[in-house]
């Protein structure tokens, strides 16, 4: 009975958020909401969290440890051997030493989750409580699991790893607030992601950020006439783009610089959006034949109006147009860095280089976010990106164990 209460107070919420005035704290541009609206989404996502406190306990945790760290730093060739003997010394203790393996992050959407839309109730629980099994964060050593990023750093060196991206996460002016539906779902803007990493006292060695999908819904909130001819707004959207996200990386590399460690951040391009949406072409194709073949396809249509036929050209545009701003954004912060030893940054377009237009890379349910074949795909291109910044952090290039091989079988026929 619990249970179903839980499930009907969370409904209701659901409700609330969809049926709340049009009001978006974290929209590009636009003044706050009312204080009386911003007030009631405050209650109610508080009323939310509080009904759904054991979620936290019953859900995988953002954060994982490689399991045996402690066996493996106490051997004498272990980067960490000193640590390891401080420890066994009572100077530190477990926690301290914990801290001193290296950490790393994850910042992002939904595309760097275990997420696809589905029930409104179901994809909301899920975007809340499905941490891990996706391609920077699983830890499932079944072959048939995906092999992320996490488990092959494992095989270099123990490590702690955080995800801190969420469902509908946007590169949001610093000063917004996150809508009563992310607040929900305990998702945050990129500058939210920003705070949290920023309130630990632990900075992370390798900071990763896949972001910006999101912004691409350059339709949401436009008229006739401006749908027709989006060329300044395309432009605004962009533009906005480059400061807000500068704006937030500034807060890290300042954080940075005071660090006693070096830190290195990836910022990932954008997908390869034209492939996905030729992909989704032919989802939707095979949908109007067979309604049972992604069944919530047309929630892309519903919640991300940018995606539908008339407007994909525009989207995939503005795609391309935040990627030469993202490029742009890393080399004038590089510049200010003066090929600093204690801070790196570096664009990758490694993930836009994935051809997304093979079906089997999109999720069987809404067409929309990545598979496991496409979370295998995204280890392994992300992985091999950082290769550059795992030299400059003197992150081992030899792995410590056998590495667990992993061919998804798309990339078997490539």
């Amino acid at each position: 009975m619990p249970s179903i209460i839980r499930l009907v107070l969370f409904a209701a919420a659901f409700l609330y958020s969809a049926a709340a005035p049009g009001v978006r704290a974290d929209e590009l541009a636009g003044p706050p909401p009312p204080l009386p609206l911003t007030i009631g989404e405050h209650i109610t996502a508080d009323i939310v969290n509080l009904i759904f406190l054991f979620d936290r306990v019953a859900s995988d945790p953002p954060r994982a440890i490689t399991p045996n760290y402690l066996a493996r730093v106490s051997g004498p060739s272990s980067a960490l051997y000193r640590d390891y003997l401080e420890y066994r010394q009572g100077k530190i203790d477990r926690f301290e030493l914990v801290n001193r393996l290296p950490h790393v992050a994850m910042m992002g959407d939904s595309l760097t989750q275990n997420f696809h839309f589905s029930s409104l109730a179901s994809s909301f629980w899920r975007a809340r409580t499905q941490w891990r099994k996706n391609w920077f964060l699983d830890t499932d050593p079944n072959p048939e699991s995906v092999f992320s990023v996490y488990e092959r750093l494992e095989h270099f060196t123990p490590l702690v790893a955080t995800e801190y991206n969420g469902a509908g996460a946007l590169v949001a002016p610093p000063q917004s607030q996150e809508d009563l539906r992310k607040r929900l779902v305990r998702a945050r803007n990129l500058p939210g992601q920003v705070r949290q990493v920023l309130r630990r006292k632990r900075f992370p060695d390798l900071i990763m950020i896949w972001i910006g999908h999101n912004n691409l819904d350059w339709v949401h909130g436009l008229g006739e006439e401006e749908r027709r001819h989006p060329e300044r707004r395309l432009q605004a959207i962009a533009t906005k783009f480059r400061v807000n996200y500068t704006e937030s990386l500034q807060g890290l590399i300042d954080r940075a610089k005071t660090e006693n460690h070096k830190a290195a951040i990836v910022v990932f391009g954008l997908a390869n959006i034209g492939g996905y949406l030729k992909a989704r072409r032919q989802a939707e194709i095979l949908h109007a034949e067979n309604p049972k073949l992604y069944p919530h396809f047309n929630s892309g249509y519903r919640n991300f109006e940018s995606l539908k036929p008339l407007y994909q050209k525009n989207t995939a545009r503005l795609s391309l147009m935040l990627n030469a701003e993202m490029r742009a954004m890393v080399a004038d912060l590089n510049r200010e860095l003066n090929n600093s030893d204690h801070v790196r940054i570096e664009y990758s377009n490694a993930l836009t280089k994935i051809d997304l237009s093979h079906l089997e890379l999109l999720n069987a349910v809404d067409a929309w976010h990545p598979s496991i074949e496409g979370h295998k795909v995204l280890a392994q291109a992300a992985f091999n990106a950082l290769r550059p910044s795992l030299v400059f952090l003197r992150i081992g290039t030899k792995p410590m164990i056998k590495p667990r091989l992993q061919v998804s079988n798309y990339q078997a026929r490539q």
